[in-house]
């Protein structure tokens, strides 16, 4: 594929045992959830890159009949293990976010995160993103220099200068915003350490 998306490592950060990697989680979560309270409009969701399903679990949750997708099928597997195990209905699938299509895709509220920086042209990927959103689009990205910052400090991939394996673009919260804003106008950004969090709308 002319623009390729590499897979990520997977790991699962939802279910991490480490203490500081749970608080960190934590603001994450809290950040999603005062973003998706703000969506009560939206019926539909789909989930670009969903991995294990998390988001997409607690999307549902709130009564939005929820799809999504992830590259890897072997993590697709797992997030609908998680469901299942939730109690909550997902339609899932192993696909690519250069792939979505707006008749078969387009829902009220587009949940893309921890995609953007395993994507080799995040130029059309957001214009996928754009083709597809209805009403609202909630995104994040590893912020830099910070994530890589934090990946030395625990003494993970030194030789990568911290670089998680995976990662082919390098966000800091300023850069993300001018990219996301080709398509979308943002509403609130937040920034849970160490992530780009924001809540957007589609130009017209």
């Amino acid at each position: 594929m002319d623009n390729a998306q590499p897979a990520g490592n997977y790991y699962d950060k939802y279910g991490t045992k480490n203490p500081i990697a749970r608080a960190l989680m934590a603001g994450f979560l809290n950040s999603f959830d005062g973003l998706l309270a703000q969506c009560g409009e939206a019926k539909t969701a789909l989930e670009v890159g969903c991995g294990e399903g998390e988001l997409s679990i607690r999307v549902a949750k709130r009564g939005i009949r929820v799809s999504g997708f992830d590259i890897s099928p072997e993590i697709v597997d797992e997030a609908r293990r998680r469901s299942a195990a939730a109690g909550v209905s997902l339609s899932l699938r192993s696909d690519s976010i250069f792939n979505l299509r707006r008749d078969r895709d387009r829902a009220d509220l587009i949940v893309c995160c921890e995609v953007m920086e395993h994507v080799d042209d995040p130029e059309s990927a957001v214009d996928r993103l754009y083709e597809v959103c209805g009403h609202r689009l909630i995104t994040s990205v590893p912020r830099e220099p910070i994530w890589r910052m934090m990946n030395l400090m625990r003494g993970k991939y030194i030789r990568n200068l911290g670089n998680t394996p995976g990662h082919v673009q390098h966000w800091t919260t300023r850069g993300f915003m001018k990219l996301i804003g080709r398509r979308f106008k943002v509403i609130e950004v937040r920034t849970p350490l160490p992530w780009t969090m924001a809540l957007c709308e589609p130009r017209t």
